[in-house]
């Protein structure tokens, strides 16, 4: 049954799993899926069983393997293109990541916080002073994230529409020349950003990096480069998404809403429901180098492996009723961060930023709605990262 399911597909509702995935979710823990191209590659919907293939090196994450799934024809503009972090296996990975990982570190995050609530109050004292209405992606859901990135980084705010552009276009296309050109122009953006800061410094990671492991000779203009738009567009595109995300689920449960405003000591477990719930990053991709037996099936050398989070995400036989909302719940073994080497390293940084933008957001404007008809809201289409293309409120 499940093997006439195609992957990606479009959700019905922005916050539920697609309803097509409905076999996928009967089939646990692996079945088969086709892509847009008629490939057949097998998916993970178990928990357990995904978070031991992601951990396991049988599988790699190198997108330029000739036998690596391609889920979209939007994808393939970047198939042949090495990907820092998320597109190298060990040790390259673990070179790279071991670079960065001070930087978004418990520790800093904690520093960073002040900053970030400095950057969200900035954001909506501007929307109370032309308010009372706000288109909330433009005006606050996607400037926090993108704003706190840029300073980390050391990337001017300036530049954000052009790089928020190219951003869009690499993830979103449509066509695989899109995504090309998108990556020619942030490649080019960045370089000329990096070789300005041999010469002129500042105090952001890029600048740190240029000095310890581009100069030094650990690293070279190229893999900085691909680290640089690596961390960029994750910095802002998957937090964006979730504060536009979070903010209308949350409008559309209001009993859960009116517990946390309640009781705003329940904001660091609602954000870990709000990822477990949402997941926004379906469809983390593998191929195969080895034969791997999981689950009762083989998976063969060259097979594609897609991991669907959200259904992963709403395994029963983890959480209980994985269809409500439910802030009591006991969330952080989710898998909406990803597992094993390749878990996401911003995540202490999302968690700060999600828990002070939708906490404040909800304290300061205690009246927020929707100013729009539910149905009638447009969100992202099913083969990107998910989340509002607008959030129309009031207060």
């Amino acid at each position: 049954m499940s093997d006439a399911v195609a992957f990606p597909q479009d959700r019905t509702c922005p916050y539920h799993p697609p309803a097509a995935y409905g076999p996928l979710r009967e089939a646990r823990p692996l079945s088969r899926v086709t892509l847009f191209d008629g490939r057949s590659v097998w998916v993970v919907t178990g928990h357990a069983q995904a978070r031991a293939l992601l951990s396991d090196p049988r599988l790699s994450t190198d997108r330029t393997k000739e036998s690596f799934p391609t889920p979209t024809r939007r994808f393939k503009g970047l198939q042949n293109r090495r990907t820092a972090l998320l597109g190298v296996d060990d040790p390259e990975h673990n070179a790279q990541r071991r670079m960065l990982i001070p930087s978004f570190s418990v520790k800093r995050t904690a520093d960073l916080r002040p900053r970030i609530q400095e950057t969200v109050d900035g954001l909506i004292d501007a929307m109370v002073a032309a308010g009372p209405r706000a288109e909330l992606v433009g005006a606050f859901a996607l400037p926090v994230p993108s704003m706190v990135i840029c300073a980390l980084l050391g990337v001017p705010y300036e530049d954000h529409e052009f790089f928020e552009a190219q951003s869009r276009r690499l993830l979103r296309g449509p066509e695989p020349a899109d995504v090309e050109d998108a990556r020619h122009e942030l490649d080019t953006y960045l370089e000329a950003l990096i070789r300005r800061k041999r010469t002129d410094p500042g105090d952001g990671l890029l600048d740190e990096l240029v000095a310890t492991r581009l100069e030094t000779g650990e690293t070279d203009i190229e893999e900085l480069v691909s680290l640089a738009t690596i961390l960029l567009i994750a910095g802002h595109e998957t937090t964006a998404n979730m504060i536009s995300l979070g903010t209308f689920t949350l409008l559309r449960h209001p009993e859960q809403l009116a517990e946390l405003r309640a009781d705003p000591s329940l904001m660091s477990e609602a954000v870990e429901e709000l990822m477990r719930f949402l997941s926004i990053a379906d469809g983390m991709l593998r191929v195969a180098t080895e034969e791997i037996a999981v689950g009762g099936v083989t998976i063969r050398p060259d097979d594609g492996v897609v991991f669907s989070t959200s259904v992963i995400n709403r395994d029963e036989a983890v959480f209980p009723e994985p269809d409500a909302l439910d802030w009591h719940r006991p969330t952080r073994h989710h898998l909406a961060f990803g597992f094993g080497i390749h878990q996401c390293l911003g995540q202490n940084l999302a968690r700060a930023e999600m828990e002070i933008a939708l906490g404040t957001l909800f304290r300061r404007l205690p009246g927020l709605r929707l100013a729009a008809e539910p149905d009638r809201i447009p969100f992202k289409p099913g083969d990107t990262i998910q989340g509002m293309v607008e959030l129309p409120v009031a207060w």
